[in-house]
């Protein structure tokens, strides 16, 4: 029985390194095809559904596992854990999805300060690969990194917003407005799918806190 539990454990983990891997590919499409003003990358919607397929799996695994076997201890917090982490995951690719799909609907972005998104998007960047690594290693030591790095991205997020309302302000005529709008309202929008990437990172680094620990967030 306890071998049979150690191989659903193994095909958890199986599917999360899958997980992590599809959702960073989606990310990074996303962020290249806003950078470049390029071809819209037509894998995003197929790979967010492979996402929440690979999460659905993974709840109907975990599920079974935890009536049919009963674990304990560590085992018992990694299969609880892994539907949390699994959906978070998932999100990361959902949102992504939606950065693809507000540029085909926002048009070209080629004479828009791409800065704010540019600069945010390395910061989350770092974020997942802190996020990733800590699944795969159930090392608690950089969470604290995390989290640090999600309030800077909070404090980006807020700062952006105040900064399009002064500058709507200030615009002369309705032209300039028009095409400023264009390019606020994408730049605001991708950095807020940017900012709830981060807060799900934040929910996954709990998660594995209390895999390792048994405790809940540190940020409590």
């Amino acid at each position: 029985m306890t071998k049979l539990l150690d191989l659903g454990i193994i095909r958890i983990h199986d599917l999360l390194k899958n997980m992590m891997s599809l959702a960073e590919i989606t990310y990074v499409d996303a962020i290249e095809a806003y950078k470049k003003d390029d071809i819209i990358p037509k894998s995003s919607y197929k790979n967010s559904e492979k996402l929440r397929m690979l999460q659905e799996e993974i709840t109907e695994l975990a599920t079974e596992l935890i009536a049919r076997y009963q674990p304990v201890a560590t085992d018992l917090r990694f299969i609880k854990s892994s539907l949390e982490i699994s959906y978070n995951i998932s999100r990361f690719g959902r949102y992504s999805f939606d950065i693809v799909d507000l540029l085909q609907e926002s048009g070209p972005l080629i004479d828009c300060d791409k800065s704010s998104v540019l600069e945010m998007s390395k910061t989350v960047m770092n974020i997942i690969s802190i996020c990733f690594n800590s699944i795969l290693t159930q090392d608690t030591k950089k969470l604290e990194e995390l989290y640090e790095l999600e309030n800077k991205v909070d404090i980006q997020y807020k700062k952006f917003l105040r900064d399009i309302i002064q500058n709507q302000k200030s615009l002369k005529n309705n032209f300039e407005r028009r095409d400023s709008i264009n390019c606020s309202l994408t730049s605001l929008l991708i950095l807020r799918y940017l900012e709830r990437i981060s807060d799900h990172a934040c929910s996954i680094a709990d998660s594995v806190n209390y895999i390792k620990t048994g405790k809940s967030s540190p940020r409590l």
